[in-house]
Formats: structure tokens, C-alpha cells, sequence
């Protein structure tokens, strides 16, 4: 039986590939909205690559880790959203979808990337590897959990903008609380697979 100080060092030893992924993922959505017209996350300090700014103390470390130490069925964790403001940008439904693809797109740029450099070996270290292994994975999970059109991930204000009008009312209508327990099923689902 594995000990829970060893789980927790395990954590610990992956959470900057956890961060690598978290920080990425935030400031692409911060950058985007940054670019068509929102510069609320630039003036609240929140583009920036510092994981500190990103990093919400309870759902990037705490449950996290109490899901691990208790075994549960699944993991899920999140970093502190990057603040938005819709209605700066100069087109709000298009670059809505736009914003919310940018996190996710910038986490399959940066797996793709570290793919090319696992591939072509020009790194030797054998704990270098599997770090960066760590960080290519965990931007796979990532950026495809958060294309699932559930409120509040991604794949929801993806979905929102491509609905057409009084749908994405309806759509848009949807407590988040309905979307987390849609999610929670669907991880339950998940790991009943693998």
C-alpha cells in the first residue's frame, strides 16, 4: 500500500507541471481577450506568466490534494480564472469564442511543442523527460476536459457563441451549479472507462 507521504510528495513533485499547464491555459484566454479589446486581466495584473497570480489556494492545491490523499475516483483542480469583461470586446459573441478557445488552443501549441522535443531527443536526462512527459500530458487533459461545452468550462462559451441567438439565451440560462454536477457525472463516466 502506497503511503500518504508519498502521495503528497508525488503531488508536490508534479505540481509545476500542473502550474506550467494552469498558467499557460489562463494567460492565452487574458491575452486573447486582451488583443480584441478587453484589458481587464492586464489592468488587474493577471497577464502575466507569474504562477502566483494564477493560483487559486483552494482549488489548485487543496482539493487537489485531498482527492489524491482520500483516493478518490478522480482529481480535478483549477487555477483562478483570468476576469473577463464580454462586453469590451469590440465583437462579444464572435470573440467570446475566441477568448474562451485561446486556453485551451495554447495548451495543445505547447503539448505539440514538447511532443517535437521528446521526439527528436535532443534532451538525455531521464527525470528532465519525464518531466516534461508530465507537462505534455497535462496539457493534453487540459485543453480537452476544457473543451467540454459545460458551463464553466471553455467548451461552453465555444458552444455559446455558435448556437444560434435565442438558443444561446437558453444556453446561457444554465446555473453553473447544474454545469458542475454535469461535470462531476462525467467524470465519474470517465474513469469508469479507464
Amino acid at each position: 500500500m502506497v503511503r500518504a507521504s508519498t502521495i503528497v510528495l508525488d503531488f508536490f513533485i508534479n505540481l509545476p507541471a500542473f502550474l506550467i499547464a494552469l498558467v499557460i491555459h489562463e494567460y492565452a484566454h487574458g491575452y486573447a481577450a486582451y488583443k480584441l479589446g478587453d484589458n481587464t486581466a492586464k489592468f488587474m495584473g493577471r497577464l502575466t506568466f507569474n504562477p502566483l497570480a494564477h493560483i487559486d489556494l483552494f482549488g489548485t492545491i487543496i482539493l487537489p490534494l485531498a482527492l489524491i490523499i482520500t483516493r478518490a475516483p478522480f482529481v480535478v483542480g483549477w487555477a483562478k480564472p483570468v476576469p473577463v469583461n464580454f462586453l469590451n470586446l469590440r465583437n462579444p459573441r464572435k470573440h467570446m469564442m475566441l477568448v474562451g478557445l485561446a486556453g485551451p488552443l495554447a495548451n495543445f501549441l505547447l503539448a505539440g511543442f514538447l511532443y517535437l522535443v521528446l521526439y527528436t531527443g535532443v534532451i538525455s536526462s531521464l527525470g528532465l523527460i519525464r518531466f516534461i512527459f508530465n507537462v505534455f500530458l497535462i496539457n493534453i487533459v487540459l485543453g480537452a476536459f476544457n473543451l467540454i461545452p459545460v458551463p464553466p468550462l471553455d467548451g461552453s462559451r465555444i458552444l455559446l457563441g455558435m448556437l444560434p441567438e435565442k438558443l444561446a439565451l437558453k444556453y446561457a440560462a444554465i446555473p453553473q451549479g447544474v454545469g458542475m454536477i454535469i461535470l462531476l457525472i462525467i467524470l465519474r463516466l470517465i474513469r469508469g472507462i479507464f
